[in-house]
């Protein structure tokens, strides 16, 4: 069955190579498991290039969730971050129907402060500040 979800994946996404050993297929299976569940989320712990990132990408594939990862680049900072933010949670709160899975590695935290963002993230789903203040109302402005 995961070698058809995979060939599937592959029909319509850029071409991921795998060997889906059973170690490969447990794996896959467990984090299905997790983002099946609402807020569910798991850190995936390896030697680089073990395939983490293309399991995560299969088993979002197979619960019908959209992927989105961060560009980093050069020069990206705490404010590109937000920005990145702000439009995942406008993605998650326009689409609901629609789950997302945020992919983040460990080469993708540049600042050592995006450790907050993620923390408060992961922890309640509420980013201080992360919208401004609009009215007195308690609307926020996107």
């Amino acid at each position: 069955m995961l070698n058809d979800k995979l060939a599937e994946y592959n029909e319509s996404n850029p071409i991921m190579n795998l060997v889906l050993f059973e170690q490969a297929m447990e794996h896959v299976a467990r984090i299905t498991r997790i983002i099946s569940f609402p807020r569910g989320n798991a850190l995936l712990i390896g030697v680089g290039g073990s395939g983490k990132q293309s399991l995560a990408r299969l088993a979002s594939f197979i619960c019908g969730n959209l992927v989105e990862q961060i560009s980093v680049t050069s020069s990206y900072g705490i404010n590109d971050l937000k920005e990145e933010l702000k439009e995942l949670y406008r993605k998650a709160g326009v689409k609901p129907a629609e789950p997302l899975v945020f992919l983040l590695t460990d080469s993708q935290i540049v600042d050592e402060r995006f450790l907050v963002y993620i923390n408060d993230l992961l922890a309640s789903g509420v980013i201080p500040d992360l919208f401004t203040k609009v009215s007195g109302w308690g609307v926020y402005g996107v």
